[in-house]
C-alpha cells in the first residue's frame, strides 16, 4: 500500500514539474514575442480570438521572415537612397502630393532592395513587423494618407505628417544591420542619418507650399 502511495506522490510531483515548466516556457515565449514585436504584439492580440492564436501568428511571421533572404544595404546603396530621399523632401514644398507618392515608392524600393517581398501591402506589414514592429504604425499612417492623397483628399499638413511617418521606417530600413533579422531586432544606424543632412521641418515644408 505504501508503495502505491509513493508512486502516486512521485507521479504527482512529475506532473507538477512538467506543468510548472510549461508555464515558464509559455511566459518566456510571451516575453520574447512582446519584446520583439513591441506594439504589434498587442495589435495582433486584439485582432485574434485568443492569445495562443495571436502568438502562433507572430511565430509564423518570424519563421517566414527567417526563410527570406533579408540583407543589409552596402554603404554605397545607402548613400544613394539617402540622396534620393533628400530630393523627394525638397520637392515637397512645390508638390507635396507628388512627393508623398514618391516617398511611398522609395520606401517600397528599399524594402525590395533589402529582400522583402513587396507585392501585397498587408504582407509587407506582416513581414516588417518582425524587425520593425515599433515603427510599423508610422508606415500604416503614411500609407493611409498617401491613399487619400491619390484622390486629393489629404491636406498639406497631413501630407507633411505622411513624409515624417515614411521617414521613420525609411531610416530603419536603410540602416538596419543583418543581425537584426536573427535575434538582434533593434536596428542600429550604420548608414547616414537623414537628420544630419537636413532639418525635417524645413525639408518637409512646415509652412505652406508657397513658403509662408
Amino acid at each position: 500500500m505504501s508503495t502505491v502511495i509513493w508512486v502516486a506522490v512521485v507521479v504527482a510531483a512529475v506532473v507538477a514539474i512538467i506543468a510548472v515548466g510549461y508555464v515558464v516556457l509559455q511566459q518566456q515565449r510571451r516575453h520574447r514575442l512582446r519584446d520583439r514585436f513591441g506594439p504589434e504584439y498587442e495589435r495582433t492580440l486584439q485582432e485574434r480570438d485568443t492569445r495562443q492564436e495571436a502568438e502562433q501568428e507572430l511565430i509564423a511571421r518570424e519563421q517566414r521572415v527567417n526563410s527570406l533572404d533579408i540583407r543589409p544595404l552596402d554603404s554605397g546603396t545607402r548613400d544613394t537612397y539617402a540622396k534620393k530621399w533628400m530630393e523627394v523632401q525638397e520637392r515637397f514644398v512645390d508638390a507635396p502630393g507628388f512627393a508623398v507618392t514618391e516617398a511611398d515608392h522609395l520606401v517600397t524600393s528599399v524594402m525590395a532592395e533589402r529582400g522583402y517581398p513587396t507585392e501585397n501591402f498587408e504582407q509587407r506589414l506582416s513581414d516588417l513587423s518582425v524587425v520593425h514592429g515599433r515603427t510599423l504604425d508610422h508606415y500604416r499612417q503614411a500609407h493611409e494618407i498617401s491613399s487619400r492623397a491619390a484622390h486629393k483628399e489629404a491636406s498639406t499638413e497631413e501630407l507633411r505628417q505622411a513624409m515624417v511617418h515614411y521617414r521613420v521606417l525609411f531610416e530603419e530600413l536603410l540602416s538596419a544591420p543583418e543581425g537584426a533579422i536573427n535575434g538582434d531586432h533593434s536596428p542600429r544606424h550604420t548608414g547616414p542619418r537623414l537628420e544630419e543632412t537636413a532639418n525635417d521641418d524645413e525639408r518637409t515644408g512646415r509652412h505652406d507650399p508657397r513658403g509662408r
